[in-house]
């Protein structure tokens, strides 16, 4: 049987977008993520990042950066029963980049590391490139996680994380 998972956007969904986070003590995690990730996990999904980083193509900061960064917030999404399976990132500026959001590169290469049934996966951006990047990954269900009332191609819009564990 095909895994499935829990595609999540990292700055805006998993930590508190402050623009191009790199460093540490500026990562605060958004209220309800590590609830939903450890419901996730409980009705057998994996949990993924999938996210455009920019700023080290920008040379705002480094690789290095970005690993130490996602190796902090992956230990404190395992040390609270919420383990991160896997992150995908883009560094790339390039809109054209098949990695880069709103493009699917970064699902489709996360498809095949994992195996994945993308028709039973389901994913949380904060942006609509996330939700076109899904939706032509063949992601089932889809969620703009955003308090402005805007127009979406996602299964449905959330204000809070909450809202999407319902649909797990």
């Amino acid at each position: 049987m095909a895994a499935k998972a829990l595609f999540l956007d990292r700055d805006g969904v998993v930590n508190v977008d402050g623009g191009y986070v790199h460093r540490i003590e500026d990562f605060q995690l958004v209220p309800g993520i590590l609830d939903l990730c450890r419901r996730a996990k409980e009705k057998g999904y994996l949990v993924l990042v999938v996210t455009n980083q920019s700023g080290i193509g920008r040379g705002m900061f480094t690789e290095g950066d970005f690993t130490r960064l996602t190796e902090h917030m992956k230990g404190a999404f395992s040390a609270a029963g919420a383990e991160i399976a896997d992150v995908f990132h883009c560094p790339s500026v390039d809109d054209g980049h098949p990695d880069r959001k709103p493009n699917p590169g970064l699902f489709l290469k996360a498809a095949a590391a994992h195996g994945l049934d993308m028709a039973a996966c389901v994913s949380v951006g904060d942006r609509e490139r996330d939700i076109r990047a899904a939706l032509a990954a063949g992601v089932g269900r889809n969620f703009l996680f955003s308090a402005e009332d805007v127009p979406t191609l996602a299964t449905a819009r959330v204000e809070a994380l909450e809202e999407v564990a319902a649909w797990l």
